[in-house]
């Protein structure tokens, strides 16, 4: 049996209206749970393909927030948020893409490494000054040296 029951309340900060709801459900696909939760929250929902989680659960007057959350969580599931579209994906999916995103930003970052400078020195050796200046640069970052003119090249 399935029962369903969502009422908007007061929540306790200033005013604002927050979905709580209650429900009892047995066996229930996540899919559809997140899908009424989605309602109560007024947002919309996009899931990744293959998700088979079933839950039995019964919640009164929590927060919509909490329980997409639990549940999401006992199905090893995730979610990603922009403005009101809510995805829904595995965890390991989401954490893949999180760190695709990294590497990709710090490559743009690094082929933004494109800055080049010469030095020519006085009053140093540029082949003993070049290892000394190569570890306070960031990992993208180069040092070569002319040892004929005595010229440090710094590419960072």
């Amino acid at each position: 049996a399935v029962a369903v029951a969502l009422t908007l309340g007061s929540a306790a900060s200033g005013g604002e209206h927050e979905a709580r709801g209650s429900l009892d459900l047995k066996d229930a696909p996540v899919v559809d749970i997140v899908r009424v939760l989605a309602e109560a929250g007024g947002f919309q929902v996009v899931f990744d393909p293959g998700l088979t989680c079933r839950l039995t659960m019964k919640v009164n007057e929590a927060r919509w927030r909490s329980v997409l959350d639990t549940a999401l969580s006992a199905c090893g599931l995730g979610r990603e948020e922009e403005g009101k579209v809510l995805r829904v994906a595995t965890l390991s999916r989401l954490e893949e893409e999180a760190a695709a995103r990294r590497r990709l930003d710090e490559e743009r970052r690094s082929a933004t490494a494109g800055r080049l400078e010469s030095f020519r020195l006085s009053y140093a050796r540029a082949q003993e000054v070049a290892p000394l200046l190569q570890r306070i640069l960031s990992p993208a970052g180069r040092v070569t040296y002319d040892a004929r003119t005595n010229t440090l090249i710094v590419v960072y």
